[in-house]
């Protein structure tokens, strides 16, 4: 299993620690390196969108599967030739974006084509079944994906042919670079010193929490898996996973265990939190606000939120995307305290010396600058030039081939993942006794966040639209 590395050019054998020593940063890394190559196919397709949704003069849509089943059949959809037209684009698109990265990073595009077509079918298999009415009502796509490479690794095994197009962190670095643009710093006005201090303050409380209960108490030696495990229960759950997962320089296999057990207790918070919620009496708008800081997914979150009504769904999507701001600078810090103490303090070399920035920069996640600069781009130079509505019509083209291309690194994930290693990662049930602490650590404080700010007995509440 190889290590979800950033920029490495030292590497272990699977199973191994792996320290990054430091290294010369190149002109050439701008086309070269994984996370550049991530950061410029994020921005071709913000710009290719931007052009299309501004001029109208083609459509550049990617595919997406219609709710099916309860009374809807699934040939509705497969019977149009719009649908067929625009996954053939879409495979197109990501096939050409991503061969042509593999290509620069000196691999065989040759080799990666037919195992890329074979790895899209799968992801399309992902998204119709993910698409059916019971399953998407209560299930991501990215358990299915999940599910799909996991019973593929698990049973027949990965045909070699298709292994070429198993590049997890590859997909995933786009794909949060796209996910920038959606990201506006204008959230924040909505919601005011509300927002931000619910999810700007518990957020890295829990994190550090959790921090020192994996290493300290339960002593956890696999640090990686624990800030990872950490920031998706305090942020969102799958993509700030992803995010510090690549930071930490994560295995795959602790990637895949961190977002299980977040995918499976997001699904039982989802349905049973709101319940719990009317029982207590909470309003709407306090509710939605505990629903938006505690629960991982922000899909779910909507669910969650719609549970309890419109005030309650408002609420708890601008918590959760306030939260979501957050991934980057996590990510960023993520990687200058694994850098400089984490890794620093294992080296002997480091303890003399200390990690210079050259080291720091180096093993920076490239793909978190594309995000910023995304998001900045879309909050500062979009909104004001373009409007607001117009911004929403560009994410809703990028939001899809940034869904698409999660579930090729989430397929991939299960398909480089197999039970046996994730039960070795368990350590004696340690990581869910670290999720279940850290979780309840986050509602507690989150509760007591929110009646702080929006019980309407300290501070005057804000009106939500």
């Amino acid at each position: 299993m190889s290590d979800i590395a950033v920029n490495q050019n030292v590497k272990a054998k699977a199973g191994d620690e792996v320290f990054v020593s430091e290294g010369k940063t190149k002109i050439s890394d701008l086309w070269k390196k994984e996370d550049w190559l991530a950061v410029w196919i994020g921005f071709i397709l913000i710009a290719v969108s931007a052009a299309a949704v501004l001029t109208g003069a083609f459509d550049f849509s990617a595919a997406k599967f219609d709710t099916w089943g309860n009374g809807v059949s699934v040939f509705d959809q497969l019977s149009q030739g719009s649908f067929w037209f625009a996954l053939i684009r879409t495979f197109l698109v990501l096939g050409v974006l991503f061969t042509v990265g593999v290509k620069l990073k000196g691999e065989s595009a040759k080799k990666y084509i037919p195992a890329y077509i074979g790895l899209f079918v799968l992801s399309v298999f992902v998204r119709f079944i993910s698409a059916q009415f019971t399953l998407n009502r209560y299930l991501e796509w990215a358990f299915w994906a999940l599910i799909v490479g996991l019973v593929v690794s698990n049973t027949v095994g990965v045909p070699k042919w298709l292994k070429p197009a198993v590049q997890t962190e590859y997909y995933i670095k786009a794909g949060l670079v796209v996910m920038g643009f959606s990201v506006l710093f204008s959230n924040i006005i909505n919601f005011g010193l509300y927002g931000l201090g619910i999810a700007w303050i518990v957020t890295p409380v829990v994190i550090i929490f959790m921090w020192f209960f994996g290493t300290r108490v339960l002593k956890i030696d696999n640090k990686p898996l624990v800030i990872t495990l950490a920031t998706a229960t305090s942020v969102c759950g799958t993509s700030a996973a992803i995010a510090t997962g690549a930071a930490s320089k994560a295995k795959k296999t602790d990637l895949s265990l961190a977002v299980s057990i977040s995918i499976i207790f997001t699904v039982i918070m989802m349905v049973f939190e709101p319940i719990i919620i009317k029982a207590t009496g909470m309003s709407e708008l306090m509710g939605g606000a505990l629903i938006g800081g505690t629960v991982d997914s922000t899909g779910a979150v909507t669910i969650a939120g719609t549970a309890l009504g419109a005030t309650a769904q408002t609420s708890a999507v601008l918590v959760k995307s306030i939260q979501n701001i957050l991934i980057g600078f996590i990510a960023f810090a993520v990687a200058v305290f694994f850098t400089t103490r984490v890794e620093g303090n294992a080296d002997s070399k480091s303890k003399k010396s200390g990690v210079t920035a050259a080291e720091i920069w180096y093993r920076l996640p490239k793909f978190i600058i594309g995000f910023f600069v995304a998001s900045l781009v879309a909050s500062f130079i979009f909104v004001p030039l373009a409007g607001t509505e117009t911004v929403s019509q560009i994410n809703t083209v990028l939001d899809q081939y940034k869904n698409w291309a999660f579930v090729l690194a989430f397929v991939s994930i299960g398909l480089d993942t197999n039970f046996r290693e994730i039960k070795e990662q368990f350590q004696g049930g340690k990581p869910l006794v670290l999720y279940l602490v850290g979780q309840t650590f986050n509602i507690v404080l989150t509760f007591v966040a929110v009646y702080i700010l929006l019980s309407g007995k300290i501070f005057p509440l804000p009106h939500l639209v």
